[in-house]
């Protein structure tokens, strides 16, 4: 399943908003994803040093968490117009809501899931009113110990509902790949017993398709409709064609991963067996005639004795005639 992040790429456009909706949509994505507070619900408009990114920030530096939370909320008013549009293109759409007033909200839309975001997973209470609505819980877990993601997945399922899945996260934006830890997936599955997918805020879809291969059955991935513009999360985003990509190198690694077994099974008809090597007749033979080096060989197609069989017909005599291709077997000795 793959989500497509709007956040606060709609750069302050509702009509911004509805066209990642339909870019998403049109890429194939499985689910756009909303994030749902107002600044107050989310900070305090302070100047305090502990309100402010630092001055190296990446991407903010020294912005506050107001100026970033004012820029990058969905007002309230635009959920609608963008839940109708997903529901008349056939796609999800959920949300994550920051606070009780957000999951009344979202469930007045009839939101098919929540999201509870890295930062509010030791919210156990919102964790607890998102889970009491029964719809399916995704937790994100950046920054979190194992003993907090467990006890957000026992929150979870102490209301009763055991819908819950886990995305493993990396801090920072961009994140760094090397603090992705992707072998984590398998060990949080085990460990909690849930789903576990990848919350991927770093460059590119590299390491999105790598937590495929590791178990990972959600993609979470931002996407803009341009970096260029420069809205507030555009840089670690993924353009409409990068998430149609994405799409498709996920479904394309989920599809590769077969069964933990090695070998193809004997009794299969597998393709291209049918080519492999056998025991071929090379050169003219009569009734008689010894099997040597020179009137059998190892070629293909298949059809004859195998190869390693050829040490114990060299120096056999053969019973019957046999022309250059035709497969050497034991009816001809």
């Amino acid at each position: 399943m793959v989500v497509a992040e709007i956040s606060g790429n709609h750069g302050g456009s509702l009509e911004a908003a509805l066209d990642l909706v339909r870019a998403a949509a049109g890429a194939g994505a499985h689910a756009v994803k909303l994030q749902t507070y107002r600044p107050e619900t989310m900070t305090t408009r302070s100047e305090r040093p502990d309100h402010r990114l630092p001055l190296d920030h990446p991407l903010w530096p020294g912005r506050t968490l107001w100026e970033l939370y004012e820029e990058a909320h969905t007002p309230i008013s635009w959920h609608g117009p963008i839940f109708a549009l997903a529901d008349e293109l056939g796609i999800d759409c959920f949300s994550a809501p920051f606070d009780s007033t957000a999951v009344e909200l979202l469930e007045s839309l009839d939101a098919p899931a929540y999201k509870i975001a890295s930062s509010e997973l030791v919210d156990l209470p919102l964790v607890r009113t998102a889970a009491e609505t029964g719809k399916p819980v995704i937790l994100s877990t950046a920054m979190a110990s194992l003993a907090e993601i467990d006890a957000a997945v026992r929150a979870v399922r102490s209301t009763g509902n055991n819908d819950v899945a886990v995305l493993t996260c990396a801090p920072g934006y961009p994140a760094d790949p090397a603090a992705l830890n992707l072998r984590s997936i398998p060990v949080l599955a085990d460990a909690l017993g849930v789903p576990v997918g990848l919350s991927d805020h770093t460059v590119g879809i590299g390491p999105a398709v790598a937590a495929v291969a590791l178990g990972a059955v959600i993609i979470e991935k931002h996407v803009t409709l341009s970096r260029e513009d420069g809205p507030i999360d555009s840089a670690f985003s993924l353009t409409p064609p990068e998430l149609a990509d994405l799409v498709t190198s996920t479904y394309a690694a989920w599809l590769a991963l077969g069964d933990p077994a090695a070998g193809a099974p004997a009794d299969k008809d597998v393709p291209g067996r049918r080519y492999r090597r056998s025991l071929r007749v090379t050169e003219p033979v009569r009734p008689g005639d010894p099997v040597t080096t020179h009137n059998v060989r190892s070629l293909r197609p298949a059809g004859g004795l195998g190869p390693h069989e050829f040490e114990l017909v060299v120096g056999r005599t053969f019973t019957s005639a046999a022309e250059p291709g035709d497969p050497l077997t034991w009816d001809l000795l």
